[in-house]
């Protein structure tokens, strides 16, 4: 069951975190850095979703040393007959990046893999900004920031499997079967400041250090920490 009006590409206020070719290069194998921290939900009329985060971390003791994360996964999703929304990805396309500049000297790049379960959903015409909205209630209930509209039809990258493995010994893969789950284990390292030229986009293999601080320090500021669940944090129970 596909609900019609779930269709399209939904981005956070920023609207500068963006699913598709923008945020992920599956072909370099990089992730391409947003101006501005957001999240990115694509749905197609045929069951494909494609998702984009990234997230800055502040540190309450320490200001100057936030930590960031980029997340991208698609798959497949659904909705129940009890309304609940259901997203599998596919499991080998995941990409995660993790930067604690104050703390590593390199950015950790992993696969990532995450199903997710939405109770419920509803899109309508934002009062306020007199455009769609779409508002996600997370498994317990609890609700996401708001998604607006950004593309119809949506922008993604294609929906068959990108890179695809055969064996754990492939060059995206960790030979290791204790880190089977999150087999992409190459480290990258952190570039302080990027002199990009200009009209370049900014394709990182790194979060940009500078532009964390300023996260950290407003977030500090208003009393701690911008949403970022464990399950965000790739902490499981």
């Amino acid at each position: 069951m596909y609900p019609s009006d779930l269709v399209g590409t939904w981005s956070s206020k920023s609207n500068r975190t963006l699913t598709g070719p923008g945020f992920y290069d599956p072909l370099n194998e990089k992730l391409i850095e947003p101006s501005h921290t957001g999240i990115s939900y694509s749905f197609t009329a045929d069951g494909h979703f494609e998702e984009a985060y990234y997230r800055a971390v502040a540190n309450p003791t320490d200001p100057k040393c936030p930590s960031g994360i980029m997340q991208w996964q698609h798959g497949k999703w659904q909705m129940n007959s009890t309304g609940s929304l259901i997203l599998e990805p596919i499991a080998v396309d995941g990409r995660q990046l993790m930067s604690s500049p104050c703390e590593f000297d390199t950015s950790i790049y992993t696969r990532y893999n995450q199903s997710e379960t939405f109770e419920r959903y509803s899109v309508y015409t934002d009062p306020y900004h007199n455009v769609p909205r779409l508002d996600l209630f997370q498994f317990n209930g609890a609700p996401m920031q708001p998604l607006y509209l950004a593309f119809s039809p949506p922008q993604m990258l294609p929906t068959t499997t990108l890179n695809p493995t055969n064996t754990a010994g492939s060059t995206a893969s960790s030979t290791s079967s204790s880190k089977k789950k999150r087999g992409l284990d190459a480290e990258v390292p952190i570039n302080w400041k990027m002199n990009m030229g200009e009209g370049s986009n900014e394709v990182v293999t790194h979060i940009n250090a500078d532009r964390l601080w300023w996260i950290g320090l407003s977030m500090t500021g208003l009393g701690g920490l911008l949403y970022l669940g464990p399950r965000r944090m790739g902490i499981h129970s």
